[in-house]
């Protein structure tokens, strides 16, 4: 491969970008332009890098940013079981999400801050993205990697306690076995929430969830998803409770988040402390 120039290297990040869009069926411009527009390579460190994808892993050849453009995980930390994230994945969710200029979004679980920077494309200038990450180290890097955006701030910090400001958007990056009260806290009126519902063993899934009133959110939940716990938002009894709920519909039945006080019945779906994932639609929701 030709040695990396500024333009090979754009170019690379900008081909990337429409793969990903094209290969998801992703049509929003803003999607393609985020992606196309972060280097990747500030986030990662130094290369050469462990590369992830289909199962196995390699290092790349050499520490050429042209190799980081591609739909792979890039390892950040091995022994922790920390990468970059697949790309492919964030971008469809991101999508869903539709993430509008001069929104407040608050990223928990930020990392070394490569989605971060990618929300902070989509609110552009005029919005706001709060990145949380309790791990010191990574929050000490996503500071630095993050200073083209200033309208993000790090905070190093346990993203499971609140309070929180309120947010437009709330983007949480490890999983959690339920909605935590301080997340659904801090939702504007028909803000959202992305999450990855998980339990100890086999896939989760990603949660979405829309405020609608006070103790009230429609719901859904799609997708296969593996992702490293989201310390304090971990709950054994869930844990254990969600996995037969997944195994049974993978969530598709799911239709609001309820938090007002009811005994468990046919329509709960996952019934906990406080919350109730259920099968009835949302007040306020339009039916299908």
């Amino acid at each position: 491969m030709p040695l990396p120039t500024a333009v090979s290297i754009e170019h690379a990040r900008h081909f990337y970008a429409e793969e990903l869009c094209r290969a998801n069926r992703i049509t929003s411009p803003a999607i393609c332009s985020a992606f196309a527009t972060v280097p990747r390579e500030r986030f990662v460190g130094p290369g050469p890098w462990i590369i992830q994808t289909g199962g196995s892993s390699w290092f790349t050849e050499d520490g050429d940013p042209r190799r980081l453009y591609r739909d792979a995980l890039i390892v950040l930390d091995e022994s922790k079981h920390l990468n970059n994230g697949q790309p492919s994945l964030w971008a469809i969710h991101l999508d869903m999400l539709a993430v509008r200029p001069g929104d407040q979004v608050l990223h928990l679980g930020c990392g070394t801050g490569y989605y971060s920077a990618i929300l902070a494309e989509l609110t552009g200038p005029a919005g706001k993205v709060t990145a949380v990450e309790i791990d010191e180290g990574l929050a000490a890097r996503a500071r630095v990697a993050l200073e083209p955006w200033p309208h993000v701030t790090v905070i190093h910090a346990d993203g499971s306690r609140g309070p929180f400001d309120p947010a437009d958007v709330i983007v949480v990056s490890a999983g959690a076995t339920h909605p935590l009260p301080a997340w659904l806290a801090a939702l504007k009126p028909e803000g959202k929430l992305l999450f990855p519902l998980t339990s100890t063993r086999g896939p989760g899934a990603m949660a979405y969830l829309t405020r609608k009133s006070a103790g009230n959110f429609a719901a859904m939940i799609r997708g296969s998803v593996f992702f490293v716990d989201f310390a304090g938002a971990r709950d054994p009894e869930v844990s254990s409770e969600l996995a037969h709920a997944l195994k049974r519909d993978e969530g598709a039945s799911v239709r609001s988040l309820r938090c007002d006080p009811h005994q468990p019945d046919e329509s709960c779906w996952l019934h906990g402390n406080g919350w109730c994932f259920s099968r009835r639609p949302s007040i306020n929701a339009q039916s299908e």
